[in-house]
């Protein structure tokens, strides 16, 4: 898409309105059936453990759906108040034992960078063909393992339920040590000072800090009690169950909705954001249940035009501005696993490509060489025999 469209083409000024009436509703039309799941998983458990399975899908789809909306939270568009926005994003983070507010900040980051692929390497850090080429075999053959669709369900699990957990306590081992150090080179040295200097690689700031602990404390703290009250064995498997499907899913839709075929992938020199959000993110055309759970996430070059457009007014803004939108990239459920590939930077041509792809670009390049060397030598032999 040539960049003639200006981001003042669009309309957008009149969607970005929040509705505190509407997302209250949003809220209890997904909360309270959650909650009320749960409940349901309990009473069908003691009739037969077949009755499960149904429940658990629907258990997976609204944890998908706290998840979009903790998403817009964290965006500040979903209710009119920033502190709204904190303090219920933070309780849908819980549901999904994620910490909503350095998650929306790393987040944030990303709709800064989109397309920008020297700043921002998409949902699981991928390489460069470069760097893809430093690798040994059986680096690039990991490389490839840990980028397989089927791993979005082990990666979802530790993103969620794993990692929260982990940073608070590596975190915390680290901000010990860095206190003893600070007291031996300095004795007199005071507890604001020694925070202050402090430089966690867990978090960022100190609201980052009080949102991780807060977050462990509420989701351990419900864990245990909920264990307590459902039996260990009967709440961890039907959470894990959920909550790993819920994060696979998410993971899935992010990746499909940036990285596809001349997906926008461009250098910092030269970047431009109206091209990220209209060519480096897909329309992803989904069945009308699945937009209802994803909160509308599908709609996501417009998602990228503006953050501040709550999920609700998505679909109207997108069918308003539609006439600009035509050389998008759509995508359907079908066309999911196709984009599964794509999983290097090609940073020369400015696209993504497969590691498939890499490999017989390497191979092509170098039956040239052998090409030319050949040459050279025929050449070599013809001048030697006095036949030029």
């Amino acid at each position: 898409m040539e960049n003639i469209i200006k981001k003042s083409d669009f309309v957008l000024a009149p969607y970005m309105k929040s509705n505190d009436l509407w997302a209250t509703y949003q809220i209890l039309n997904t909360v309270v059936p959650y909650i009320a799941l749960w409940f349901l998983a309990v009473k069908a458990a003691a009739v037969s453990f077949w009755f499960l399975p149904p429940i658990i899908i629907l258990m997976t789809l609204f944890s998908l759906r706290c998840f979009s909306l903790m998403h817009d939270c964290g965006h500040y568009s979903l209710f009119t108040s920033k502190k709204v926005n904190r303090v219920v994003g933070f309780f849908l983070g819980v549901i999904n034992a994620i910490p909503q507010y350095p998650w929306s900040r790393g987040h944030a980051y990303h709709h800064k960078t989109n397309g920008d692929w020297e700043r921002y390497r998409g949902v699981a850090a991928f390489l460069s063909t470069e760097e893809f080429s430093k690798l040994n075999d059986s680096d690039q053959k990991l490389y490839a393992v840990m980028r397989h669709p089927l791993m979005s369900f082990l990666g979802g699990f530790f993103y969620l339920a794993i990692r929260p957990r982990y940073a608070l306590i590596a975190g915390s081992y680290d901000f010990i040590g860095h206190i003893f150090s600070s007291l031996r080179k300095d004795p007199r040295m005071g507890l604001a000072a020694i925070i202050s200097s402090h430089k966690s690689r867990n978090w960022y700031t100190g609201a980052e800090f009080i949102d991780l602990l807060l977050n462990n404390i509420c989701v351990i703290g419900s864990w245990i009690f909920l264990s307590h009250l459902l039996g260990a064995g009967f709440f961890f498997s039907i959470y894990s169950i959920s909550l790993t499907f819920s994060a696979a899913i998410f993971i899935c839709v992010f990746f499909v909705q940036h990285n596809f075929e001349d997906s926008y992938a461009h250098k910092t020199e030269g970047w431009d954001y109206l091209l990220g959000a209209l060519d480096g993110s897909s329309y992803l055309e989904l069945p009308t249940i699945l937009k209802w759970f994803s909160a509308d996430i599908g709609f996501h070059n417009i998602h990228h035009l503006s953050e501040r457009i709550p999920n609700y007014n998505l679909e109207a803004c997108h069918n308003e501005n539609i006439h600009l939108l035509s050389k998008v990239r759509t995508l359907r459920l079908g066309d999911m696993l196709g984009c599964a590939k794509f999983v290097l930077w090609d940073s020369e041509a400015g696209k993504l490509i497969s590691i498939a792809e890499f490999h017989k670009a390497k191979s092509t390049a170098l039956d040239i060489e052998q090409s030319h060397l050949n040459q050279n030598k025929l050449e070599e032999l013809l001048v030697k025999n006095g036949k030029t």
